[in-house]
């Protein structure tokens, strides 16, 4: 690889951000990473996942300045913006139309392209500021998108349209976009970090790439997943990944989620409701407040707003609303939360996470490292309980920088995709098939008469199975016969199932999950009419038909389906 012009998008629950290289050798080179939100007194490597959008659907602000912009209308004025926030936890239950804090809806596609045109837009902008002279456009670079590893197909597909009409790649350029998985990510930086890159104390002093037969878990840990993933440290520093992703959605969105229903449990009587109704971007406020404070472990302080404290005094003294509740008091303006009650905040979400690596680590993988990333990863309360849980038997890594670190990979990604060399299949993947009808062994209701033959239809052909090995850019493939000479076309289903050798593809369990047709030469000859399925496992599934006697290709799009 010559030049190695990469862009990376860290779009993520709770923030996002980018890095690039611009590296015209094969130096190594650190990736640059942007620092947002220096209006604000900030200096962060992410900025917050939110979007803003006026009355019309237009496009307004992104990130910090979307919050700010939100926070700082009058009611009637919030009222009429579409403000979005957290909205990437909707690909995990498959939501097509997404909700605004004005109860108003838009769809996701437009919510998420117009997020990642804005990411684009602002990384070529950064880029050319830093290059004077050069003009650098979107199709100069190879760019990387991370997603949580326990995503399906149909949502990185998703991504990939969102992409292309945010003009990221456009249709015939689709090669320059590759999606990364974000535990992945991590582990391609924090594999070169020496001891001084960790926070922790148990690292021996050379690099996980100096260790092949390491086995690590790492463990992203981000605002709206714990997304955790197994891989193993061959030579030379490539990684094979050993135990498919898993995981769940209750990452640090889940901390915020707690702290907001015990300021409902403080201010009962209806205040607390009536405030978020009248004073939506008040509210943000607070949680952007107290999502600052959650990297400690003490007693916290959080202001309490004006019209906070109005309503609720309408009602009575506000000291009363604490006499009811244990771990807050009130003190001048200002609502203490215990160490113990935030401490609580915690509890679901680290119980998700420690129920997740038991069961990983039960499988008897031989782990030597648990590696934590991710934002929600400089939590102090979950380094803790982490270490209390797992050290005595585990080595606990944290780099120095644990929200950084999918950024800096994912740069590493794009320069390097082989790093990662096997992937472990989540599913089994086939296509439906027809075979010569067998009495004793076929269902009667599958029988078929084509070219007055008897056909038994929707076969699942295995193309991989669970759990197998995928290297990175395989291809498996099949051929398929139509079954009738005068056929002038040939449908062809992909399915997918946890099941390891599913016999129908309407078996229950199994999902189709797209279809392409393929267009066969009009031969007036007697030839055999053949079509080669093959499925290529890169960055995403994709799949393609070839009639054999034209050449002629045809390509799936997998389907985002609302299921």
């Amino acid at each position: 690889m010559g030049d190695s012009f990469v862009i990376a998008l860290d779009f993520g629950t709770a923030y996002s951000g980018y890095a690039f290289n611009i590296t015209t050798s094969e130096q190594e080179s650190d990736p640059r990473l942007k620092s947002w939100g220096k209006d604000h007194g900030l200096d962060t490597p992410k900025t917050s996942t939110c979007i803003l959008f006026d009355q019309n659907e237009e496009f307004v602000k992104f990130g910090y300045e979307a919050k700010t912009t939100y926070i700082k209308m009058r009611g009637e004025e919030a009222k009429k913006h579409y403000f979005f926030e957290g909205f990437k936890m909707a690909l995990y239950g498959k939501n097509l139309k997404i909700k605004a804090a004005n109860n108003k809806e838009m769809t996701a596609l437009k919510v998420f392209s117009e997020s990642l045109r804005f990411l684009k837009d602002d990384a070529l902008k950064t880029i050319n500021s830093k290059a004077p002279g050069q003009n650098f456009i979107a199709s100069d670079f190879t760019w990387v998108l991370t997603v949580p590893a326990i995503w399906d197909e149909s949502a990185k597909q998703f991504m990939r349209e969102a992409a292309t009409q945010a003009e990221i790649v456009t249709e015939g350029t689709e090669d320059k976009l590759m999606i990364a998985l974000e535990p992945e990510a991590a582990l391609v930086w924090c594999k070169t970090l020496l001891s001084d890159g960790f926070i922790t104390q148990n690292h021996n002093s050379v690099s996980l790439d100096q260790t092949p037969g390491a086995q690590t878990i790492i463990v992203d840990c981000g605002g709206g997943t714990i997304d955790i993933t197994v891989h193993k440290i061959l030579k030379r520093g490539a990684l094979k990944e050993l135990h498919r992703a898993s995981g769940n959605n209750l990452g640090g969105k889940t901390v915020d989620r707690k702290f907001k229903e015990f300021l409902r449990e403080i201010f009962t009587d209806g205040v607390w409701d009536e405030y978020e109704e009248t004073y939506p971007s008040e509210v943000q406020r607070m949680i952007f407040d107290f999502s600052r404070l959650k990297q400690v472990d003490e007693d916290i302080e959080i202001p309490c707003p004006y019209n906070l404290g109005k309503l609720a005094r309408k009602k009575k003294a506000i000291e009363k609303f604490f006499e009811s509740v244990q771990g807050a008091s009130w003190n001048n303006g200002v609502i203490k939360i215990s160490r113990e009650k935030l401490r609580s905040f915690y509890d679901e979400s680290l119980q998700g996470m420690t129920k997740s690596l038991k069961e990983i680590l039960e499988k008897d993988l031989k782990i030597d490292f648990i590696l934590l990333v991710g934002g929600f990863a400089e939590s102090k309360i979950l380094q803790k309980h982490i270490n209390e849980e797992f050290e005595a038997e585990y080595k606990i890594l944290c780099p120095v920088r644990p929200q950084e670190a999918i950024l800096r990979g994912a740069v590493e990604f794009g320069r390097n995709p082989k790093i990662v060399t096997f992937r472990r299949s989540r599913f089994t993947y086939g296509v439906a098939v027809l075979k010569k009808f067998d009495e004793s062994e076929h269902k009667q209701e599958k029988k078929l008469i084509a070219d007055g033959k008897e056909w038994c239809k929707d076969i699942f052909k295995i193309l991989l199975e669970v759990g197998q090995d995928v290297a990175w850019d395989e291809t498996r493939e099949h051929f398929l016969n139509a079954a009738d000479p005068k056929q002038t076309q040939m449908s062809v289903r992909l399915f997918r199932t946890e099941k390891k050798n599913p016999e129908y593809v309407d078996d229950s369990g199994v999902e189709e999950i797209g279809s392409f047709v393929v267009k066969l030469f009009d031969s007036k000859t007697n030839q055999e009419r053949k079509v080669k399925i093959e499925l290529n496992f890169g960055s995403a599934i994709r799949a393609t038909g070839t009639d054999l006697n034209t050449g002629k290709k045809s390509t799936l799009k997998f389907e985002f389906k609302n299921v």
